[in-house]
């Protein structure tokens, strides 16, 4: 099994020393996102930031390491209402993938939020005017990934604007291109009124989105005394993983870890790792 860990979760240090953080924990892959990993590093400057020479640094720590890139994380908002900092948005995804390549990375990683704050005013967020407004964003992005190799990955979140699996197919079915592809984290798509039907959301979700599942991120989750929802390290809430490791074993998916902190992410792998043994 490949399982890795996001970068920023592990014990502060420089990309390198983070990356052999993390190798000690026995993670083989890395979920990077330069701007939480290095201080140095404002997603502002990205287009003129991520130069072929920053690239060769990046990968020549990558490959010493013996870790590979599986998402580079670029976490912003292609929904902005406001054209210039929508445009600016577009420029930073698109250096993003121009870099993926370069350092190895198997895919460009995104969610879709509904506004600049980065939450959901239910209905505005999941309506077809947000949906229509990301799509528009999203074709030059995508356009951007074709011409240079790279993958674009959306990340499915049941209060963002690409929701749920129906949705997310939706957006593919628009959009189709190999370089669209989708990060599934299961977590991600339960809301708190249904946490009881887990199960049967992830497996629509593999049903659905099976084929352009390109990368699982893994964490678990509690539902609250008022009704919310924690997320957490694996193994350590209400998860159940068999039908998403079978999934990700038969698919040899990479599985990066989220919602851990240095003293727990080795047992949150370990965790994985005996599930998948007793499937």
């Amino acid at each position: 099994m490949n399982i890795g860990i996001r970068l920023h979760d592990t014990k502060p240090g420089t990309l390198k020393e983070r990356l052999a953080f993390a190798k000690a924990q026995g993670f083989t892959c890395a979920h990077v996102a330069l701007s939480k990993v290095l201080d140095d590093f404002a997603m502002e400057d990205a287009p003129k930031k991520l130069t072929d020479e920053y690239a060769a640094a990046v990968r020549k720590d990558f490959d010493e390491s013996g870790m590979e890139c599986a998402v580079l994380g670029c976490y912003l908002n292609l929904t902005d209402p406001n054209p210039e900092r929508r445009a600016r948005t577009q420029e930073i995804y698109m250096a993003h993938l121009r870099f993926a390549p370069k350092i190895g990375a198997r895919v460009v990683g995104s969610e879709t939020f509904a506004n600049p704050e980065m939450k959901l005013t239910e209905p505005a967020g999941q309506s077809e005017e947000a949906f229509r407004l990301f799509m528009d964003s999203l074709r030059p992005i995508v356009r951007c990934a074709e011409e240079n190799g790279a993958v674009m990955a959306i990340e499915p979140v049941w209060n963002h604007v690409i929701a749920t699996p129906e949705r997310a197919a939706r957006m593919l079915e628009e959009l189709p291109s190999d370089h669209l592809q989708i990060i599934l984290d299961a977590v991600n798509l339960i809301a708190p009124e249904n946490a009881g039907k887990a199960d049967e959301i992830i497996r629509n979700a593999v049903s659905l989105l099976g084929d352009r599942v390109r990368i699982l991120h893994m964490k678990d989750f509690v539902l609250t005394p008022e009704g919310k929802m924690d997320a957490c390290a694996c193994g350590t809430g209400s998860m159940r993983y068999d039908r998403l490791l079978a999934f990700g074993k038969a698919k040899d998916l990479p599985m990066t870890l989220e919602n851990t902190v240095p003293d727990n992410a080795e047992a949150a792998r370990l965790y994985l790792e005996q599930a998948a043994k007793a499937l």
